[in-house]
């Protein structure tokens, strides 16, 4: 098969003609990596190569480096590629600092990055806003680290972001309890370009090659999480999964006009609920998460007053998604069938036949419709 008639998300990646960049959860994992190797060796790896999720090595040029008795720092300068990110030529910093033997790896915020003030976040209230994914490529560098020079690996991570203060404010940290900076963010560690009229004419090129190969099934993923679901749970070949991004408007209006039996749309619960309550640009700039929605949405599968006033309140989606699951309300199911129908509607009448996942953050399905 020709690279032009190559379909599924990495030749949709290819085919807007963007350069990808990486995120501040791999600027963070490449700082701490040559931070924790000069305080081990007393030389700094320049550049410093890490491993990501999907196995690519980028290797990162050191911007600062600074050696203390029993502290190492060093900065990486993010390089957000052609996506218009506003930490895109910001300083990530790790300093790394020893800890006592057994105390293992301890995170902390430093300058410019956010601390959780608020639940429905994946991390606990106090926790530096340095993200899951991120923390666990932190960790797995420093064990790695760690073997090759016979070092027990106790240590405290320190993340700062020069000016991060500032450059939050051009976020939703605010508003979700995360004061003090930006958050530490990446699930695969690769910033994929934003352009909607590249990233919406590759979705068209999609189906256009999913359907001359004759597949019948296809999938409108929003991310690398949702298309690990899909295949989990349809077994569809890469040339069957759609790089949604936040384009659901985008496939429907496509798979309208060139129809296929069916499509399964996957994404984040909080996402979806945006699809849920009529919105076909997922984006957070231009539609959010509506909670009286969702308390409404939640009344119909048997909530209570307090229960809705409480989701209705809520700080996130996710929150609202775990007050409902604790009180044995079907919410994921409840957004996945408005989901579809919404999705329905746009379709018109095509002949394809439509099922929504939602998921969480760890890809596991919390609502099927």
């Amino acid at each position: 098969m020709t690279a032009e008639t190559q379909g599924g998300r990495s030749a949709q990646l290819k085919h807007t003609g963007l350069r990808p960049g990486w995120t501040t959860g791999a600027c963070a994992t490449a700082a701490t990596t040559a931070a924790y190797t000069a305080l081990l060796t007393g030389d700094f790896p320049d550049p410093v190569s890490i491993t990501l999720p999907k196995g690519q090595t980028p290797a990162f040029a050191l911007a600062v480096e600074e050696l203390a008795a029993g502290r190492a720092s060093a900065g990486v300068v993010k390089d957000a590629g052609d996506d218009p990110d506003v930490t895109h030529g910001a300083l990530v910093r790790s300093t790394v600092r020893r800890l006592p033997p057994g105390s293992g790896v301890v995170f902390r915020a430093g300058p410019g990055v956010g601390t959780v003030t608020l639940p429905g976040l994946p991390l606990d209230v106090g926790e530096p806003a340095v993200n899951p994914v991120p923390r666990r490529l932190m960790r797995e560098h420093v064990e790695r680290v760690a073997a090759e020079h016979g070092d027990a690996g106790d240590v405290e991570i320190t993340v700062s972001v020069d000016h991060g203060e500032e450059i939050a404010r051009s976020t939703w940290n605010g508003r979700l309890g995360i004061l003090g900076g930006l958050s530490i963010l990446g699930t695969t560690g690769v910033v994929v370009p934003y352009s909607c009229s590249a990233w919406i004419d590759s979705i068209r090129r999609g189906v256009d090659v999913a359907r001359a190969a004759g597949l019948t099934h296809v999938a409108g993923c929003t991310g690398s999480t949702s298309e690990r679901t899909v295949v989990a749970e349809y077994g569809l070949p890469d040339m069957a999964l759609l790089d949604m991004g936040d384009f659901a408007g985008a496939v429907l209006k496509y798979v309208r006009r060139h129809p296929v039996d069916r499509l399964t749309i996957c994404g984040g619960f909080a996402k979806l609920s945006k699809l849920a309550a009529g919105h076909l640009d997922l984006h957070s700039a231009r539609s959010q998460v509506n909670k009286p929605f969702l308390a409404d949405l939640a009344r119909t599968g048997g909530a209570t007053e307090d229960l809705a006033s409480r989701i209705a309140t809520a700080n996130t989606g996710l929150e609202a998604l775990r007050l409902s699951e604790a009180a044995g309300v079907p919410l994921g199911d409840l957004v996945a069938s408005r989901a579809r129908d919404e999705a329905l509607a746009v379709l018109r009448g095509a002949p394809v036949a439509v099922d929504v996942l939602c998921i969480d953050r760890a890809g596991v399905v919390v609502g099927r419709g």
